[in-house]
């Protein structure tokens, strides 16, 4: 599996956070992660990414631990894009981007040609290429939602980490984005509000409540209506789209 997780336990003081909660990820899929707020899904994105240290469980990427891999490496394979992902610098939108290219760079090496094409063809991915000069303090949420994605992108990962990716982005991004990610040959984890778009775009979805899983599995299996209205306290009908065949929610007023 490219990442599992192990019977992962993690606490703030004497709060527990996370609780026993396991999950794999099979190499190109994409795993949502659902739940209200306060569930525990940026914690669990946290602990996978290697930026904070379970208190029970690990976190192996490719059968490895993780807290076995150095920094360089970990960073060289897994990007992670947080929800308030921001910058007190005001560089320009490309300086930004060419941040997710240090992880492959020796100290004394200069930039070089694939290092400037990875960062264009990242910009481009991400809809920000036209944006390349501007400078951080004059970008719309959006726009820079979007330059920390084109980031993480440009670091070439095999595993990327979201967490609610599609904050602040009108739909024609929101959509663009998801297809983007679900086309790219990676494995990626992200962490959703939308449930319709989580039934469109991920192979299978992670229910989550006060820091335990509630619900794994494939769309279909996962977005009943009983579990929107114990889980999320929504009366909905689902149904199978005929445009895509995935499931597709409807809220009732």
């Amino acid at each position: 599996m490219s990442i599992t997780a192990e019977n992962l336990s993690w606490a703030i003081g004497a709060k527990p956070i996370l609780r026993g909660v396991s999950l794999t990820v099979p190499p190109g899929q994409t795993l949502g992660l659902l739940g209200p707020n306060g569930s525990g899904k940026t914690s669990l994105l946290r602990l996978l990414a290697g930026l904070k240290r379970p208190n029970a469980g690990r976190v192996l990427l490719e059968g490895a631990d993780i807290t076995t891999l150095t920094r360089r490496t970990l960073a060289r394979r897994v990007a992670f894009v947080e929800q308030h992902a921001a910058t007190t610098a005001d560089l320009r939108v490309v300086d930004v981007v060419k941040l997710g290219r240090f992880p492959h760079r020796s100290i004394f090496a200069g930039w070089t040609a694939a290092d400037e094409t990875a960062v264009q063809q990242a910009m481009a991915r991400a809809g920000i290429a036209a944006k390349s000069t501007a400078r951080w303090q004059t970008l719309s949420g959006g726009e820079r939602q979007r330059t920390h994605i084109a980031r993480a992108l440009a670091q070439n990962p095999s595993e990327l980490l979201l967490d609610e990716p599609t904050n602040h982005l009108d739909i024609q991004h929101q959509i663009g984005l998801l297809r983007l990610i679900t086309s790219l040959s990676l494995t990626s984890v992200i962490a959703l509000h939308d449930l319709n778009h989580a039934a469109m775009f991920c192979d299978r979805l992670i229910v989550m409540q006060a820091g335990q899983i509630i619900a794994a599995g494939d769309p279909a299996s996962v977005l009943t209506e009983a579990l929107l209205k114990d889980i999320f306290a929504v009366e909905a009908r689902v149904e199978t789209s005929p445009h895509h065949g995935k499931p597709h929610i409807h809220y009732l007023r």
